[in-house]
C-alpha cells in the first residue's frame, strides 16, 4: 500500500539548516580522502619506501572498507542511534587522520587508512538518514539532499587542488590534517544541532549477515578494481564470482531472518528499486568517463595535474547548479520528466566527448564535463530522495547504506568495464601499427597504456614522436567508444525513468 507523506509535517528551522551545514562538511572530507592522496604518491614513496603491493593497499584500502562497511554501519545507526554512530565515526576518523599524517612506515599508513575507511563508512548513511529526520517536508528534504550531495562533489573537486597546495609548502602527511578541524567541529556542534533517532524496535545486529555483506562487497570491488587496473585476469574473475556467491548466501539469509540486515521488501517498492538502478548505473557512466577525461587532459593535451584540476572546476559549478536548482523544477515537472531531461543533458556532454581529438581546445572538454555534471547532479539528488522517501523512517539508515553501496558498485563497475573496453580498443589499435626504428621493448610498453607510451616517448626524445602520436590516437579512439557506449546506456536510463518513476507527487512512502 502506497501512502502520501503527510502534508502537515513541520518545516525545518534555522537549527536544522545549520545542522545540515555541519554534516555536509564531513561528507566533503570523506570524499576528499578518496582523491587527496593521489598527488602525494611521489613524496610518500620517497619517504616510506613502500613496495608496489603496499602502495596499492595504501591507495585502495580506504575505498574498499568504505564500500564493505556501508550496509553494516547503516543498520548499526538505526539500532544504536544515527547521531551517536556519526559522532563515534568522526572521532575515529580524526584520530586515524592524525595517525596517517605522522605515519613512519607503510604498514602504519595502511592501518590508518583502514581505520579511516571503517570510520568513513559511518558518514554517508548516518548523515543521509539524519536528513530524513531533520527535513520532513518533501520539498525541503529534496533541497537538503541536493546540498548533501554537493558536499561530496566539493570534496572530489577540491581534493586534488587542496592536496597540491599543501604539498607545495608542507610534507605529504599534511593532506590528512584537513580532516581534523572538520571532525572536531562536528564533535562539538553535533550534540547541539543534530537530533538523535534510532529504530524504537531495533533488535540485535546479525553478525553473520554483517560478515557476509562485508566479504561479498570486498571481493566484488577488489575484482572490479583489478580489472580496471590490470585488465581481465583469473584472479579478478574468481574474486567477483566468489563475492557474487557470498552475496547470494547473504540475500538468502536475509529472506529467512525476522530482523534482516537488508529488508528485501524494500526492493518491491517500484520507486526504490528503479531509483537505485538509476543511481548505480548513472555512477557507472560518470565514473567511467572520469577514467578518460582526466587522462585525456594530461596525456593528450599535455596539462599538468594541477592545471587539469583547475580546468575541472567548472564541472563542479555545473554539479552545484544541478544539485541545488534542479529539484526546483519538480514544481513544474514530474520526477520522471525531470530525470529524463537531466539524463538528456548528460548525453550532450558525452556527445562532445565522442568528437574530441588531439587538436581540440581544452574548452570543449570543460563544456562536456559541465553538461555531464549539470545533468547527473539532479539524478543523484532525486534518486537518493526517492530511495530515502520510499523507505519506512525507522529503516532510513539501512536504505541510505543500500543507496551508497549502489553508487560504490556502479562507480567501480564503470571504471572496470569501460576501462577494460577502452584498454581493448587501445591495444587493438596499437597492435595494428608498426613502428620502424623504435626499440621493441619501448613498443611493447607503449602498447599497454597511454601513460606507458608517454614515458617511453619521453625517453626516446624526437625519435618517439610517432609512437606518442599513435598512442594518443589509440586512446582517443578508446575514449570515443566508451562515450558512445555511455550514450546508449543513458538512453536506456531515460526509458527506465519515464516508465517507472512517480508522476507529479513529490514523494511516496510505502508501508512494508
Amino acid at each position: 500500500m502506497i501512502e502520501l507523506q503527510p502534508t502537515n509535517a513541520p518545516k525545518a528551522t534555522r537549527k536544522e539548516w545549520l545542522g545540515l551545514l555541519v554534516i555536509a562538511l564531513p561528507c566533503m572530507v570523506y570524499s576528499m580522502d578518496l582523491t587527496v592522496l593521489n598527488l602525494a604518491i611521489p613524496e610518500l614513496s620517497a619517504d616510506l619506501h613502500p613496495s608496489s603491493e603496499q602502495l596499492l593497499w595504501i591507495m585502495d584500502i580506504y575505498g574498499f572498507l568504505v564500500a564493505g562497511f556501508l550496509i553494516t554501519m547503516g543498520n548499526l545507526g538505526d539500532r544504536i542511534g544515527r547521531r551517536k554512530l556519526l559522532l563515534i565515526g568522526a572521532a575515529f576518523f580524526g584520530a586515524a587522520s592524525l595517525l596517517a599524517a605522522f605515519a613512519n612506515s607503510a604498514e602504519t599508513l595502511i592501518a590508518a587508512r583502514a581505520v579511516l575507511g571503517i570510520a568513513g563508512a559511518t558518514i554517508a548513511p548516518s548523515t543521509l538518514s539524519l536528513i530524513s529526520n531533520m527535513f520532513q517536508v518533501p520539498e525541503e528534504r529534496t533541497k537538503a539532499i541536493g546540498l548533501w550531495a554537493l558536499g561530496y562533489a566539493a570534496g572530489g573537486a577540491l581534493g586534488p587542488l587542496a592536496g597540491g597546495l599543501l604539498l607545495q609548502y608542507f610534507w605529504w602527511g599534511s593532506v590528512f590534517l584537513i580532516a581534523i578541524p572538520v571532525m572536531l567541529l562536528l564533535l562539538i556542534t553535533g550534540p547541539i544541532l543534530l537530533p538523535e533517532f534510532k529504530d524504537p524496535q531495533a533488535r540485535k545486529l546479525d553478525l553473520r549477515s554483517a560478515f557476509l555483506s562485508l566479504a561479498a562487497v570486498l571481493l566484488i570491488i577488489f575484482g572490479l578494481k583489478e580489472i580496471a587496473t590490470y585488465g581481465i585476469s583469473g584472479v579478478a574473475i574468481a574474486s567477483i564470482l566468489a563475492g557474487a556467491g557470498i552475496g547470494l548466501l547473504f540475500i538468502q539469509r536475509q529472506a529467512k531472518l525476522a530482523d534482516p540486515l537488508i529488508d528485501i521488501a524494500l526492493f518491491r517498492i517500484p520507486s526504490f528499486s528503479s531509483s537505485l538502478t538509476l543511481y548505480g548505473v548513472g555512477c557507472f557512466v560518470m565514473f567511467g568517463s572520469f577514467f578518460y577525461t582526466y587522462q585525456y587532459m594530461q596525456l593528450v593535451l599535455g596539462l599538468t595535474p594541477l592545471v587539469a584540476g583547475l580546468w575541472a572546476l567548472p564541472s563542479f559549478a555545473g554539479f552545484m547548479l544541478g544539485a541545488t536548482q534542479g529539484p526546483n523544477l519538480l514544481k513544474r515537472l514530474s520526477h520522471a520528466q525531470l530525470m529524463a531531461l537531466c539524463l538528456l543533458l548528460a548525453t550532450i556532454g558525452f556527445s562532445i566527448i565522442a568528437r574530441l581529438d588531439a587538436q581540440s581546445s581544452v574548452l570543449w572538454t570543460v563544456v562536456a564535463m559541465f553538461f555531464t555534471s549539470i545533468g547527473f547532479a539532479p539524478v543523484v539528488t532525486m534518486a537518493t530522495d526517492l530511495v530515502i522517501g520510499s523507505a519506512p523512517p525507522e529503516r532510513a539508515g539501512a536504505a541510505s547504506a543500500i543507496s551508497e553501496t549502489s553508487a560504490e558498485f556502479g562507480g567501480a563497475t564503470g571504471m572496470a568495464v569501460l576501462g577494460s573496453l577502452g584498454t581493448a580498443v587501445y591495444r587493438q589499435y596499437m597492435f595494428s601499427k608498426s613502428f620502424e626504428g623504435i626499440p621493441a621493448t619501448s613498443v611493447q610498453q607503449a602498447r599497454q597504456t597511454l601513460g606507458a607510451a608517454v614515458n617511453e616517448a619521453n625517453k626516446l626524445g624526437a625519435d618517439g614522436a610517432s609512437l606518442l602520436t599513435a598512442a594518443q590516437n589509440a586512446f582517443i579512439n578508446a575514449m570515443h567508444v566508451s562515450a558512445w557506449v555511455s550514450i546508449g546506456i543513458l538512453f536506456l536510463l531515460i526509458w527506465l525513468a519515464l516508465r517507472t518513476l512517480p508522476g507529479r507527487v513529490a514523494q511516496v512512502n510505502q508501508t512494508v
